[in-house]
């Protein structure tokens, strides 16, 4: 069996994902996954530059979890890898337990406003195991992000709570993401203000003249 191909940048600030849908259902066929349509159209809207995609449909078995978050990481040379579905509290959920096998380093703030996200729909929202962590191998480090199954769900965590006015109410998680690749020595990616304003402190803003989403301004 051949070696996966490790993917290459078209542009130097081109962000390399990997999208992992976790369903015993989806990946056996009986079941149409919707996870990883769902972040391909958010991360296409959300990102001034258009990332590279490489997918993952696993059934709910933590070694082939495992095995596919360390080969998005290690051999194709992603930057960030989402992952959908299997972070709740039945057997079968071992999606985190999976994820925090492959970690150098746990990241929880991610878990913590996930579950404020989810909080301001449903109280179950505390059942939620979601983590993130930081894979690190020798000259390449990649952040993980587990996220909930469900379309608006993902689109929620991601974007985060406005209120009527546009105005944000409680911040999306990716507001977070750009700068947090930057540390590890990813790429410097930018989004579109209108859809989620990446954050980054003054002394990391990067100035491109004429560049579209946020400015730091």
């Amino acid at each position: 069996m051949s070696s996966p191909v490790r993917l290459v940048r078209r542009h130097p600030d081109e962000l390399l994902v990997g999208l992992v849908s976790v369903s015993d259902r989806a990946s056996s066929g009986t079941y149409q996954d919707e996870g990883i349509p769902a972040l391909q159209n958010w991360l296409g809207t959300a990102l001034t530059r258009s990332p590279q995609f490489a997918t993952r449909l696993i059934p709910d078995e933590a070694e082939q979890i495992s095995a596919a978050l360390t080969e998005l990481v290690d051999e194709l040379g992603c930057d960030l890898v989402l992952t959908t579905g299997g972070t709740g509290p039945a057997a079968r959920d071992v999606t985190p337990d999976a994820t925090r096998a492959v970690a150098s380093k746990e990241m929880p703030g991610f878990g913590e406003q996930m579950r404020q996200i989810s909080l301001a729909f449903v109280p179950t929202a505390i059942l939620s195991r979601q983590v993130a962590v930081i894979r690190e191998t020798a000259g390449h480090a990649a952040l993980i992000i587990n996220l909930p199954g469900q379309p608006k769900a993902i689109k929620e965590t991601l974007e985060g709570l406005k209120d009527a006015d546009g105005k944000i109410r409680v911040p999306g998680i990716f507001a977070a993401v750009p700068y947090c690749i930057d540390l590890i020595g990813g790429p410097y990616a930018e989004t579109h203000a209108d859809v989620i304003k990446a954050f980054r402190p003054k002394s990391a803003i990067r100035a491109v003249p004429g560049a579209a989403g946020e400015s730091g301004l």
